[in-house]
């Protein structure tokens, strides 16, 4: 069978009833946590991620795909309708989304974000089944060099990239790396700063250090604010959603250069590691606003913001599964999850995985695809439920959210070892959110961390010469690369301090 051959029958595979289903649930369940502000499409994940445990490796993954896409249209709907984001990759849609709603076209402004969803997740599916083939044949030419490299340039794009100050990036990823050396080490299984401690012989497992980094850390803030008294902008009640669909598709096609180029970011984004959609759709906002005839509209209510928000936050999924498929590198959280499952079903991605897990690997293409249109479906017949969805007062759905991922980590080994590294997990990332120290190059340090010093000690075992990360081509440049990312993260940084401390300056003195 060729290509498009294996494509298809997997395609078909995954509308049988048996995948169907968990896609989508997975869907359904993912609209519902992109939705809902703070619960975010990686929480919702992790809340269905034990549900998974009992299924077969592309039921499971059918699953969580569903989430992924769901969560990620998902979030436009409070964007458009209220005003706050449902996930940090829907902040762009909100800028026009929202004036769009208060002009009175609530429906346009939710259905120009689903349908522009559709449409870059569409184009980003064609990119990740056409370049993730490619991707993984030239990942075969990387030796343990080369991917120690290219891990450590991912930590220190992440670490650039996330938060305002470069230290504290750096700081959470170096945590992150500590966190891996715990326990027993890659190569030869020896015990290491385990302190005689019997529960930390195997290390912490990967799976409830994100949970109690990620779900429970970034709930205790909520949980302050419902004890502060905190109420959240109360969201209207009724809203015409009626729009003409033809008239919204014209909104989006007569554009299709602006579309084509969010997409492309939204893909590029989606394959550096661990950006995200976050990202991705405030770039492709700007970028559309820079391209515009019109740039002092874009904050008005205007198609062009939700359709560069949308489509790149779509696209950037493609790109992040293209990732970790070709280089088992997680494009965000969320793709970080979905290789911790992988690893549970003994499935490790990277290079080899689409020679090695063929059914897999085209079942997570198929998923992707049927995930798209199941998206707007599962809108489309639920719109009203979701205007009821949202309205549901924290103070219930936070303590539902927590018993799920305490079960969810129990779950893992039916261990109470794994419980306690979620609550030790959940003490350390609420003091780093309380300290402004960005979680995610913790995450990140955590999921790469044995892969760094595995290259590394299997790099040195073949030749001892360490300036071989220097002078193999592609090390060295990936390694120029990540000084480069660090020194520019710097001088924007200093730059952005300059500038806020002229802007004080200038307030306090306005008369020189």
């Amino acid at each position: 069978m060729n290509h498009y051959e294996l494509l298809f029958t997997h395609i078909g595979t995954v509308l049988h009833f048996q995948y169907l289903v968990p896609l989508l649930v997975g869907t359904i369940a993912g609209v519902i946590g992109g939705a809902l502000p703070g619960v975010t499409v990686t929480m919702t994940v992790i809340v269905v991620l034990p549900f998974t445990f009992g299924l077969d490796p592309l039921q499971g993954l059918a699953a969580m795909i569903g989430v992924y896409v769901g969560g990620s249209a998902g979030g436009s709907i409070t964007a458009s309708l209220i005003g706050i984001p449902g996930t940090p990759s829907a902040v762009a849609t909100t800028f026009d989304g929202f004036p769009m709603t208060k002009n009175g076209e609530a429906g346009r402004s939710v259905w120009v974000g689903v349908w522009s969803a559709l449409i870059g997740g569409a184009l980003g599916g064609l990119c990740l089944i056409e370049l993730t083939g490619p991707f993984a044949s030239l990942a075969l030419q990387f030796g343990p060099w080369e991917f120690f490299s290219l891990f450590v340039f991912a930590l220190s794009m992440v670490a650039g990239l996330v938060g305002r100050s470069v230290t504290k990036g750096l700081l959470s990823g170096a945590v992150g790396l500590v966190v891996t050396i715990i326990g027993p080490d890659p190569i030869m299984g020896v015990q290491r700063f385990t302190l005689g401690i019997h529960q930390l012989e195997g290390g912490f497992p990967f799976l409830p250090v994100l949970i109690g980094i990620f779900a429970f850390a970034q709930l205790m803030p909520d949980v302050e604010r419902i004890g502060a008294g905190e109420h959240a902008t109360a969201a209207p009640t009724q809203m015409n959603l009626k729009v003409s669909h033809l008239s919204v598709l014209k909104d989006i096609l007569c554009r299709p250069f602006m579309l084509l180029w969010v997409t492309f970011i939204g893909i590029v984004i989606g394959v550096l590691p661990a950006i995200g959609g976050s990202a991705a759709n405030i770039m492709a906002y700007d970028q559309a606003k820079k391209l515009s005839k019109r740039p002092e509209k874009f904050g008005t209510g205007i198609p062009e913001g939700i359709v560069a928000s949308e489509a790149s936050n779509s696209a950037n999924v493609a790109g992040s599964l293209m990732m970790i498929m070709a280089f088992g590198i997680p494009g965000d959280a969320v793709t970080a999850v979905m290789m911790g499952a992988l690893t549970i079903h003994g499935i490790q991605p990277g290079p080899l995985f689409i020679s090695q897990h063929p059914k897999i690997a085209y079942g997570i293409y198929a998923s992707y695809l049927v995930a798209l249109p199941l998206m707007v479906a599962v809108i489309w017949v639920g719109s009203r439920a979701w205007m009821r969805v949202i309205l549901i007062p924290k103070s219930m759905l936070i303590p539902i959210v927590l018993v799920l991922c305490v079960i969810g980590a129990y779950a893992l080994g039916n261990s109470m070892n794994d419980v306690y590294v979620l609550g030790l997990f959940c003490v350390i990332g609420y003091a780093m959110v309380k300290a402004r120290i960005p979680l995610a190059p913790l995450i990140l340090g955590v999921v790469l961390g044995d892969q760094i010093e595995s290259n590394m000690i299997q790099a040195i075992s073949t030749d001892a010469d360490p300036w071989l990360f220097l002078t193999r081509p592609i090390s060295g440049g990936l390694i120029a690369a990540s000084v480069l990312s660090i020194g520019f993260a710097v001088w924007q940084h200093n730059r952005e301090t300059r500038r806020v401390a002229a802007a004080a300056a200038e307030e306090i003195d306005p008369d020189f």
